[in-house]
Parts: structure tokens; sequence; C-alpha cells
């Protein structure tokens, strides 16, 4: 049997973090993917990173208070400073086993020096 994918992160919202419909607010999912993203990122670029663009975003279903969040990631590229990192989440809702996904998006991050300017990333 293969092995489950482990999330990056795996957090559930709260009531603070709705919008005006009673959904979770979409700027709140955004900072948990980046995070996601940037952990993941920070690990391959074996140092720190910083967040250049996002591509590709897409919600495809609400989030709703009660909802465990988990975010996946994978390095899909590696240039010579820059990573794209395409990031799920998927949720689990109470009194449910099974997880279905909710949001995507490739995030694009920079490794980056003391100084804040590009790094090259190491190579593996």
């Amino acid at each position: 049997m293969p092995n489950p994918r482990v999330p990056v992160i795996r957090t559930a919202p709260h009531f603070s973090d709705l919008n005006l419909n009673g959904h979770i607010f979409g700027g709140w999912l955004l900072s948990q993917m980046d995070t996601a993203g940037g952990i993941t990122a920070s690990e391959r670029a074996d140092g720190a990173v910083a967040t250049v663009a996002i591509e590709a975003m897409k919600f495809h279903r609400p989030v709703q208070v009660g909802d465990i969040v988990s975010c996946y990631t994978e390095i899909i590229k590696v240039g010579h400073t820059s990573m794209h990192v395409r990031v799920e989440v998927c949720v689990r809702r109470r009194n449910h086993e099974a997880e279905f996904r909710v949001t995507e998006g490739t995030f694009i991050f920079v490794a980056v020096d003391a100084e804040g300017c590009p790094r090259p990333v190491p190579d593996i």
C-alpha cells in the first residue's frame, strides 16, 4: 500500500476567520498556503526564501468553521534562484473521514541571502 501524503500544515479555522458570507476568508486560506509553500521552499533552498508570485490560484469550494484544513506541497520546478511550489488544500469536514480539495495554486519563491538579495538554490 502506498504511503499517504503528509501535510506540511494541518490546522482548523476559527469564527474570527469568517467572511461576510459565513465561509472562511480567502485571505486566511491564502496565508496558510503561502506558509506551507514557504516551508517547503525554504527546506529545498537550505535557507530563507521570499514569495514573489502566485500563479494559477483556484478556489474550488468554501472552507467552513470546524473543517480540518491540510496543506500539501510539491516542488514542481527549480530554477537558478527560484522555485515553483504547487500547494493543494484539502479539508475534512466534521463527522466525515474523507478529505476533498478546496483550493490549489502555484507559488513562486526566490532564495534570498541575509540582505534579501536573490541567491542560487543549492543543487541537491
